[in-house]
C-alpha cells in the first residue's frame, strides 16, 4: 500500500488502533477541503497495531483534545517535505468545553453559556475532575 508524501500538511501517529475515526469526528475533518488519508491497524514494533492520521494541509489542531482522547500521539508538521516540528502529546492539565459534567446539579447544568472545565487530578489513572463540582469524569 502506497500512500502519497505529504509536501506541507500534518500527521499524527502513533494513535492508538481503532481510534482514528474518533479524532477524524472530534477535529471535524471530513469539512476540510484537503486530501486526509486515514490508515487503520497499520503494523508497530512500538504499539502492535496503530492507526495514523495523514492531512495534505497545514490546519490548526486543539493539542489538548488530541492529548485527551489519546495522549500517546505524535504529531509530526509537515514543510517542504520535511518534519520541521515533532510534538509527544501527554494528557493535558485542563480541558475545557470537551468532557461534559454528569452531575445535575453542577452549576453548567443550569447555566448553558457556562464552560464545561475540567482538571486532571490522577495523571496515572487519567482522572479528570470538574472544576465546579469536583465530580469525576470518565
Amino acid at each position: 500500500m502506497i500512500i502519497g508524501q505529504i509536501e506541507n500538511g500534518i500527521v499524527l501517529d502513533h494513535i492508538t488502533a481503532g481510534r482514528a475515526m474518533e479524532i477524524y469526528d472530534v477535529l471535524h475533518l471530513g469539512e476540510l477541503d484537503c486530501t486526509v488519508a486515514i490508515i487503520k491497524n497499520a503494523q508497530s514494533e512500538k504499539l502492535g497495531r496503530k492507526d495514523i492520521l495523514k492531512v495534505y494541509d497545514v490546519i490548526d489542531l486543539d493539542m489538548d483534545i488530541l492529548g485527551y482522547i489519546d495522549p500517546g500521539i505524535t504529531v509530526n508538521i509537515i514543510q517542504n517535505g520535511k518534519v520541521v516540528e515533532r510534538r509527544h502529546l501527554e494528557l493535558p492539565v485542563r480541558v475545557e468545553n470537551v468532557i461534559r459534567c454528569k452531575n445535575p446539579r453542577c452549576i453548567t447544568s443550569v447555566e448553558p453559556g457556562l464552560k464545561q472545565v475540567f482538571k486532571l487530578t490522577d495523571r496515572v489513572r487519567g482522572v479528570y475532575r470538574c472544576i465546579y463540582c469536583d465530580t469525576q469524569a470518565k
